[in-house]
């Protein structure tokens, strides 16, 4: 049985609002430059983390040099707030050696989905997490994706992954409301929010808050509504939550990172440029979307 929250729970370490961060390319590489320059902006615009080779960071078209490099620089440029590097795979002993790895960077933690692909049971999902908890230096974000992975991880899997001292949190893409519920009823796990569409809801039900791509944008205003949320104040919550609505759902109407990178260049923050086989947003959308996130920001007053 869930043991109760307000008997066990750890103290949160990963709430408020996350990025994950978009990697800049410039004709090829990394553009460092304009990586250290929006992280900057987001950390002034009052996140609190940034998530380093996620999906939406393109991870999987970066080899590790190129990861490991954005890491450095991104958690220069954050100026102390904590970073949370993002990894993958299926090959578990390659994973582990990629976690001694990470281990010598001062990460907040690391995001780990199960492995792609092979689709392992309950009993093959826990033993990957455990073992990649037991190799890292610092603590895990399970990523409970399965549209990408393949991989349902169930109610009582993530419970009992909840007893390891080293998992402490859920970037929850799971689709299952009541398990979302039953992991915050629970407590020991810090509930994030990983689909931008479910921030609210995930923060009022008692998530700790989210990790949401579209808060690239408008990300101010996205941290203001979990502080109103965890402050108690649906109503004020709410008024602000509903017009970035429009924002969330074309920020994923394309594949992502495609719309956040568009937005991004259209700011003059960083170029529009994706790896293959990742593609820009159609004609359609950049008609349709493009000038939103400067309609909503000329709504709001700024």
């Amino acid at each position: 049985m869930p043991v109760s929250a307000s008997a066990s729970a750890p103290a949160p370490l990963f709430q408020g609002l996350w990025i994950p961060l978009v990697t800049p390319l410039r004709e090829g590489r990394i553009d460092h430059d304009a990586a250290a320059r929006l992280t900057r902006r987001l950390c002034a615009d009052g996140i609190t983390g940034l998530v380093v080779c996620g999906s939406t960071g393109e991870a999987a078209a970066l080899d590790a040099d190129e990861q490991l490099a954005l890491l450095d620089t991104v958690t220069e440029a954050a100026s102390g707030l904590p970073v949370v590097m993002g990894l993958s795979g299926y090959h578990l002993p390659e994973t582990l050696q990629w976690v001694r790895t990470l281990a010598r960077r001062p990460l907040a933690g690391l995001l780990v989905p199960a492995p792609h692909y092979i689709r392992p049971g309950q009993a093959g999902a826990l033993h990957w997490f455990q073992a990649i908890a037991d190799a890292a230096a610092a603590p895990l974000i399970v990523y409970d994706i399965p549209y990408r992975t393949g991989a349902v991880l169930e109610r009582d899997t993530l419970l009992t992954l909840a007893t390891h001292p080293n998992i402490r949190a859920i970037k929850d893409c799971g689709g299952d409301a009541a398990k979302t519920q039953a992991l915050i009823a629970d407590g020991r796990l810090d509930v994030l929010a990983g689909e931008d569409i479910q921030l609210f809801s995930t923060v009022a039900l008692g998530g700790r808050g989210a990790i949401a791509a579209s808060a690239h944008l408008a990300t101010a205003a996205f941290a203001r509504v979990i502080a109103l949320l965890q402050a108690g104040e649906l109503a004020a919550a709410r008024a602000m939550w509903q017009p970035l609505l429009p924002l969330v759902e074309a920020a994923f109407a394309q594949p992502n990172p495609g719309p956040v990178k568009a937005w991004l260049a259209e700011r003059g923050e960083i170029g529009a440029e994706l790896r293959p086989p990742m593609m820009p947003p159609s004609a359609a959308w950049r008609a349709q979307s493009l000038n939103l996130p400067a309609r909503l920001a000329a709504a709001r007053g700024g």
